[in-house]
């Protein structure tokens, strides 16, 4: 039996996976097409108009059971002078859970202090997931207008009316070649 230790503890090699699972349906990979690295435009954030370049990179981790990313705003080169507010760096883990056929969706930005959990799934040609903060408030995140090379990120929250979804987040985002 080889140990942790004789294995060198490459702990990247095995977070790291080739690819979905076999016990991931195909039509349940609402993920998978995420995979690589992208360049992002900053639209809204904190429900705030802006401009800001960021990048984020996607993963298949965990034998092929979930899909892990990094979000990173502003990028690497310009963090050093960002700002605390405009500022993100920060994972998202979407696992499997067959139990109720979607994704369970964690989301930590330790730079906001800002913790999420939600449901996803695909709703048509969009990937939607939904969540409750602890104040209650319901939260829907969408990733819209998919293609190949782009897609238009929407983070909302619920408004207390139960009707009306206030913009508190949104990237367009372009695969890096």
């Amino acid at each position: 039996m080889t140990t942790a230790v004789e294995r060198g503890n490459n702990f990247l090699s095995l977070l790291r996976a080739q690819g979905r699972s076999p016990e991931i349906p195909e039509e349940a990979d609402a993920y998978g097409w995420l995979v690589g690295s992208w360049n992002l435009e900053c639209r809204h954030y904190r429900g705030v108009p802006v401009s800001i370049p960021g990048e984020a990179h996607f993963g298949w981790v965990l034998e092929g059971r979930a899909i892990q990313d990094v979000w990173i705003m502003p990028g690497p080169g310009e963090r050093a002078s960002a700002d605390r507010v405009n500022n993100m760096y920060g994972t998202t883990l979407r696992v499997w859970d067959a139990s109720i056929q979607a994704w369970r969706i964690s989301w930590k930005n330790p730079m906001q202090d800002h913790f999420q959990e939600q449901i996803g799934r695909r709703s048509g040609r969009d990937v939607v997931q939904f969540g409750i903060r602890p104040d209650g408030t319901v939260t829907r995140w969408r990733f819209t207008e998919i293609t190949q090379e782009s897609f238009h990120w929407l983070g909302e929250a619920l408004q207390p009316d139960g009707e009306t979804w206030r913009l508190e987040g949104e990237f367009l985002a372009r695969r890096v070649k």
